[in-house]
This record gives C-alpha cells, sequence and structure tokens, in this order.
C-alpha cells in the first residue's frame, strides 16, 4: 500500500506531505482548488511524462517522493532483486525531480533507475483511472490479463507461452535446416572425414609429450650408447677406474683411523662414494643391457611427427590443439546429424506443435466461460452505476495460427446505450463512462487484482442520487481488497469514505498555493454538508450530512 506521498514545489504545492491509510480515502474540496494535483503527483513518481511547468514558479525544481509497503508483493520484490534496486526490507522508496528545462531524474530506493524502469515499478503498484490518465484497462494485454486472472489462469497461460516458444523454435530450425540442406548436406560429408582423418592421430596432450621424448631419445641414440659406455669404463672397467682409486684409498686410510680418529669423517665419505660409484656403474651396465635405440622404431616415430605436423599446418592449429579440434568437428557432426535429420526435426516441431495446440485449446475453452461469466457481472455493476441500458462483452476473436498468448485476441466491447451494438471500449467509452466501467470491473475483479493501490478521478461525471450512494458503496467495498483512492464531487460518495481530505487554495505572500488536509468528524460533517448546499449552509443540511456520515 501506499504509505507516504511527499511534495515540494510542484504546481501550486510548495511543501506537502500524506500519510495514508488502508481503505477508501475521498478528497474533496471547491472547483479549481488543485485536487488533481495528487493525482498529477503520483503519476509522476510512477513515471509519467515530465513537462517543465510543473515546477512551482520561482523555484528550481520539483520534487515527488512515495514510499510504498511492498509486504505482500512478491513478484515486485523479485524483480528489485534482480535489478538491484532492493532497499529496506518490505519497504519501496521511489523518488522523481523535474527541473525548470523539463530534465527529470527518477530513483528507486535511493538509487538511479531510468524512466522505464520506474514505468515497471508503477505497474505492480497503482492503478489510475480516470479520462486524464492512462487507462490499463484499454490495453489489450492488460484486457487478457484481467480474464487470465479473473479465472485464475496465469499459470496455464505461462505453459501455453512456453509451449508457443519451444514450438517457434523447432519451426525456425527446422525451416533453416531445409533452406540450406544442401550445405549441411555437404558440411557433414567434410566433417565425416576430417573427422576420421583427426582420430586416425589419436592424439592427446599425452601422447604429443611421449612422442617427443621418445622421438628426442630415439634420435641421439649413438651419443646417448657412447656416453653410457664412456661413463661404465671410466668407473669401474678401466685401469686405474675411478671406483678403483676411491677403493685403494680407503684400503690405505682405515687402518690410520685407529691412530687418528680425526680421518673418520673422511673415510666415511670416501666410503658412500664408494657405494654411489658401484650402483652408478651397476645403473649404467643395466641401461646398456636393456637400450631399446631400435633405428626402425626412429623411423616410425619420425614417420608419425610428420603426419602429426601437416596435420596441424593443413588446419592451421598447433598440435596440442588437434584432439580438442577433433572434439569439436565431432561435436557439430552430432548437431547436424544423420541422414535424416530433417525428419526428426519435423517430428520434434510436430510433437511441440501438438502440445502447445493442446494447452491453448483448454486455455481458450476456459477462457470462454470466464468471459460469459465476467461480461454478466459487469453488465449489471454497470446497470447500477447510471448505465441502465449499457452492456458490457468479452469477445475472443480466433486467430488462424495461434500466438504466444493462445489462439484468441482478448477484447472488450460496450454497449452504452440501448440498440447499440457492442463496440471497442477504447472508441466508445466516454470519460466519465470509462471510470464507471472501470470501476464495476474492479469490483467484479477484485478478488483477483494484484495491483494493492486504485486511484479514481471523475467516476462520478454525469451521475446523481440514487446511482450516486451506489458508486460510494461500490468504492467502500472496494476498499476492503485494496486502497482506494478517490477524487469525487458527491457528497454521498464522500460520507462513505474511511478518512476524508480537504483540497484547499489560499494566497501567501502574493502566491497561490494548494494545500491538503485530513477532517475530522465535525470537519467532515461541515465539509459534506458544503457539498449538499453549496453556500448557505442551513442546520438542516447539517442535520442530512451527519445522517449521511452515519449511514
Amino acid at each position: 500500500m501506499l504509505l507516504t506521498l511527499r511534495i515540494r514545489d510542484f504546481v501550486i504545492v510548495d511543501k506537502l506531505q500524506l500519510n495514508f491509510k488502508p481503505g477508501f480515502t475521498v478528497l474533496t474540496g471547491e472547483t479549481g482548488a488543485g485536487k488533481s494535483i495528487l493525482i498529477d503527483a503520483l503519476g509522476l513518481v510512477l513515471g509519467e511524462r515530465a513537462e517543465p511547468g510543473v515546477v512551482r514558479a520561482g523555484t528550481d525544481k520539483a520534487e515527488i517522493e512515495a514510499e510504498f509497503d511492498i509486504v505482500q508483493l512478491a513478484e515486485l520484490q523479485r524483480w528489485l532483486t534482480e535489478q538491484a534496486l532492493e532497499g529496506d526490507e518490505h519497504c519501496l522508496l521511489l523518488r522523481r525531480t523535474v527541473d525548470v528545462g523539463g530534465r527529470s531524474r527518477a530513483f528507486i530506493n535511493g538509487r538511479s533507475a531510468t524512466l522505464q524502469q520506474l514505468k515497471e515499478v508503477g505497474e505492480h503498484l497503482v492503478d489510475i483511472h480516470g479520462q486524464h490518465a492512462h487507462q490499463s484497462l484499454l490495453k489489450q494485454d492488460a484486457q487478457r490479463a484481467m480474464v487470465d486472472g479473473y479465472a485464475d489462469l496465469l499459470e496455464l497461460a505461462g505453459e501455453v507461452r512456453t509451449a508457443w516458444q519451444s514450438w517457434q523454435a523447432l519451426r525456425r530450425t527446422r525451416l533453416e535446416w531445409e533452406k540450406n540442406a544442401a550445405a549441411y548436406a555437404a558440411e557433414r560429408e567434410q566433417l565425416q572425414w576430417q573427422v576420421k582423418e583427426l582420430g586416425a592421430l589419436a592424439l592427446t596432450p599425452e601422447v604429443w609429450r611421449d612422442l617427443q621424448n621418445e622421438h628426442a631419445r630415439l634420435s641421439n641414440a649413438a651419443s646417448l650408447l657412447e656416453g653410457a659406455q664412456f661413463g661404465l669404463e671410466m668407473i669401474s672397467e678401466n685401469e686405474p677406474s675411478a671406483a678403483g682409486v676411491v677403493g685403494a684409498v680407503l684400503s690405505r686410510l682405515q687402518p690410520l683411523v685407529e691412530f687418528d680418529p680425526a680421518l673418520g669423517e673422511t673415510i666415511e665419505l670416501l666410503e658412500s662414494a664408494d657405494v654411489q660409484l658401484r650402483e652408478a656403474a651397476y645403473g649404467l651396465r643395466h641401461y646398456l643391457q636393456r637400450a631399446d635405440l631400435d633405428p626402425q622404431r626412429l623411423k616410425e616415430v619420425e614417420s608419425r611427427l610428420d603426419a602429426i605436423h601437416s596435420t596441424a599446418r593443413k588446419y592451421r592449429v598447433s598440435e596440442e590443439a588437434l584432439g580438442e579440434l577433433q572434439q569439436a568437428k565431432q561435436q557439430r557432426l552430432d548437431e547436424l546429424g544423420g541422414d535424416d535429420a530433417d525428419d526428426g526435426l519435423l517430428q520434434r516441431e510436430l510433437a511441440a506443435e501438438a502440445q502447445y495446440c493442446k494447452l491453448a485449446t483448454m486455455l481458450s475453452r476456459k477462457r470462454q466461460v470466464a468471459a460469459k461469466e465476467l461480461g454478466a457481472r459487469v453488465t449489471t455493476e454497470m446497470q447500477h452505476l447510471a448505465m441502465a441500458s449499457g452492456r458490457f462483452e468479452i469477445v475472443l476473436k480466433p486467430l488462424n495460427e495461434g500466438s504466444i498468448t493462445g489462439l484468441e485476441q482478448i477484447e472488450f466491447l460496450v454497449s452504452a446505450n440501448a440498440g447499440m451494438a457492442p463496440r471497442s471500449l477504447a472508441k466508445v467509452a466516454s470519460g466519465g463512462e470509462l471510470s464507471r466501467i472501470s470501476l464495476a470491473l474492479q469490483v467484479v475483479a477484485s478478488s483477483v487484482a494484484s495491483v494493492p493501490v486504485l486511484v479514481f478521478d471523475e467516476v462520478d461525471v454525469g451521475i446523481g442520487g440514487r446511482v450516486a450512494e451506489i458508486v460510494g458503496q461500490l468504492l467502500k467495498r472496494l476498499g476492503g481488497a485494496h486502497q482506494v483512492l478517490c477524487i469525487t464531487h458527491l457528497p454521498q460518495v464522500a460520507a462513505r469514505g474511511d478518512q476524508q481530505w480537504q483540497v484547499a487554495k489560499h494566497m501567501t505572500n502574493g502566491a497561490t498555493l494548494s494545500s491538503i488536509r485530513e477532517l475530522d468528524t465535525s470537519e467532515r460533517i461541515a465539509e459534506i454538508a458544503r457539498m449538499l448546499g453549496g453556500v448557505a449552509i442551513t442546520d438542516t443540511t447539517l442535520k442530512h450530512a451527519e445522517e449521511m456520515l452515519a449511514g
């Protein structure tokens, strides 16, 4: 619900803060006092177009700020999180400024926002009904949503949307395949031999590394054998050999250690060297016995390396990337499928179409029932609202191939007078009639409406007496499910409000300013008496006003 509205330097308001309450609130006041300023300010902070003229004369900018309780609006909370615009838990703060040049800035929870974001937020919060404001009632999307919401079909409508998107995606894929069938066949043939060629290499990063190491070993076979033989001879087989020299030194020093223990450390080092030299000789001897340095194997390795280098140059990739290239080629080949891939696509498309038609047909049947019931109920409410001959219909116009929203287009039709064929609501209804039709719709659909705040401007145009009392009762009833604000000239409507605000103009320092204040019970009696009796307010008029409030 709307908690607070702060207005500064807007039209003829210098500074104003309004704290709102649940239920039905009425705004009354003399003609020209500026009652519509409140609605204009609310529209501006919800994303309406800003004009330079809204800035109060003599000031630099106008500023509107609105605070909402959104604890019950889970979808809006999710949207704010997705947009990184969340604020305090369950509280939403909107702000809009307009300078004298017409430039405006928007803020959501203290963060700079676009006008489109402000509008999207506003669609979750407030619906303004009046001949001078945009009406969601005239939009076909809103009409369809109202029917689906009334009949609890929003989830099914979402399934239809998803089914349509799946069907159309497959259809586009199939058409693209048919258009490029020859090219795909040629690509598939090329990919087949490319995958075969790359697969023959059986190359992985590990295999490539091992091949390089093996080639280095085989190509230096002579040097390896010669070096190993030289090392073996120098360590143990020549005269003298390194092992023999170390052994001779040990033999000379070991008897002497008992005369001078200081030689012990040196002897330990020589003993360690003797052991390591013997192990090295054993290792070289073993290497020479087992060395696999076959020249034929070298030719095989070099042949395979040549094939790898040649293939890498052919595909213009590094040798290490050939394995990944094979996987990518295989993946694309799998995507293209076999020679019967187009048949598989068609079957999948037909299955998706059948699923869409099944869900959309179910949705259509339920919409037909809901449209008939909703149309009858709205007609009844219209006839209570000074439209005795009025008739409201909801038609479902079939679409040849369906759409993302179903198999039909939903349109609201109205006949305001007897003998007239129903026509599009946007083309027939006058401002006052549109407000009353909207009121009738909102009352009927209030149990499923998601927007918490409803604003009505001039719903009392052209009515009075008993019908005015009915309008007041309807708005009172609507205030049980929503927060309702209504500008009215009718005492019958004002008397039904849970709270009443009076709008007045006054002169301050030579400037005309508008103010709004909440009335207590005695002030409400006086205001309703003014609305009943005009300039001369008698005791009888006051008594009548008191009785209306009591009733």
